[in-house]
């Protein structure tokens, strides 16, 4: 059976947009920033082994790599808030660069929507997303710190180095599960449907 729905690789990559994206980004930025703030153990100053990297992945599953960047971005600034820390905007686009490579789901067509998440995806999400969480806190958080803040970067590196870790880590080991169970149960209701 021919997919007449197919997508371009730049629909694919801005996401979906309704009503329900907007609504979805909004929870995943608030959920994200309190994760960042309350659902982690310490690893480094202010840098934390945190429960908000379960987010990005559903977000990008649900919605795409750009609605995924945008948690992220939204996400920490909340956290900075919360925290009391002010604005770090090095570490909120840091979050949406890796955010965005988390999202790329659709791109290598991985739909959790329609059910379909198999190994091949699940390895290609996981080289993704180990590449987007580096870019994002080794190469971009360190050079907009010097841009915004004209700081030094050694306790920068230091916390980018324990981030991608960390982040990474909890993006592969919890959120592979997470998307494996969200594609399963996707594919129970499309079968359903069909009937």
């Amino acid at each position: 059976m021919a997919n007449s729905g197919k997508k371009s690789i730049g629909s694919l990559l801005l996401g979906k947009w309704d009503t329900k994206t907007i609504v979805g980004i909004a929870i995943g930025a608030a959920l994200f920033g309190v994760l960042m703030d309350f659902g982690g153990i310490k690893v480094t100053t202010n840098t934390s082994l945190t429960t908000a990297y379960i987010v990005l992945p559903i977000v990008g599953a649900l919605f795409g790599p750009l609605p995924a960047a945008l948690t992220g971005l939204i996400g920490n600034t909340i956290a900075d808030l919360i925290g009391g820390w002010g604005f770090w905007f090095d570490w909120s686009f840091g979050n949406a660069v890796a955010g965005f490579f988390i999202g790329l789901l659709p791109i290598y067509g991985a739909k959790i929507d329609e059910g379909v998440f198999n190994v091949k995806h699940a390895i290609i999400y996981a080289v993704t997303t180990v590449v987007g969480v580096a870019i994002g806190f080794g190469i971009v958080t360190p050079v907009l710190t010097v841009l915004f803040y004209s700081s030094e970067l050694t306790i920068t590196w230091l916390q980018a180095e324990a981030a991608i870790l960390a982040d990474a880590s909890v993006s592969v080991i919890v959120g592979i599960p997470v998307l494996m169970a969200l594609a399963k149960r996707n594919a129970r209701k499309t079968n359903l449907t069909k009937e």
